[in-house]
């Protein structure tokens, strides 16, 4: 197989430091390699985020505008994830719902940027 899958994506930060260490202190990720100002943090189940210095101003960004929209963080304990996020400050774009059997909530991280929290009884095939 020639083409493996995806190795990482790169979010453009006004402060790449601090994004990075968000996504260790509030996600449990870790900084697995830094090079001038850019940072790779990487989750527990080896998907790793790039997050390099942003240049120029950033565009509008709504659920569905155009281009990348959000990450979507798995958890084994959806309840536990919810509530520990709540607890660390993070501001919710909404109520946890369901929606074909997955449980989820969307957030937004230290710069505005939409993730939300996933649990699915079944993986996708």
């Amino acid at each position: 197989m020639l083409f493996t899958g995806l190795e990482h994506t790169a979010i453009a930060s006004r402060d790449p430091k601090a994004l990075a260490h968000w996504y260790v202190d509030t996600l449990g990720f870790i900084i697995n390699f830094e090079y001038d100002g850019n940072y790779f943090v990487k989750a527990p189940n080896g998907a790793m985020l790039e997050i390099i210095p942003a240049e120029g101003a950033a565009p509008e960004t709504a659920m569905r505008t155009p281009g990348l929209r959000h990450l979507a963080v798995m958890v084994s304990d959806f309840d536990a994830a919810h509530a520990e996020l709540k607890g660390k400050g993070v501001h919710f774009l909404g109520d946890p719902f369901e929606n074909q059997g997955n449980r989820l909530v969307f957030f937004h991280d230290l710069e505005g940027n939409i993730l939300h929290l996933i649990q699915r009884p079944q993986p996708l095939p």
